[in-house]
């Protein structure tokens, strides 16, 4: 069985912790191809993801909770995230 890629790790620790409606996994990783982040073998992610948990609070504690979530990867195997985070509220509209 081999191990799950870090795109898969991201999603599914996202989906285990933050029960998202719509989420988004994006491996950016080639068209950064050569920059220093790269090279050391941390990935490039772009991330969507709607979630109730994020009803009612602001944009800078909805990017909290998920590097809350990923915390151990970053500067790891993630290098690089860029978040797009959502309520069901917006994202219904």
């Amino acid at each position: 069985m081999s191990a799950l890629s870090t795109q898969q790790t991201i999603e599914t620790r996202l989906k285990e912790r933050l029960a998202p409606i719509h989420l988004e996994v994006i491996d950016d990783s080639p068209m950064h191809a050569g920059h220093a982040g790269a090279a050391s073998g941390g990935g490039h992610f772009s991330v969507l993801v709607v979630s109730p948990s994020f009803e009612g609070i602001g944009r800078v504690a909805r990017h909290r909770l998920v590097y809350d979530v990923l915390q151990d990867m970053m500067q790891g195997a993630i290098h690089a995230l860029a978040l797009r985070t959502i309520a069901p509220s917006e994202w219904s509209r």
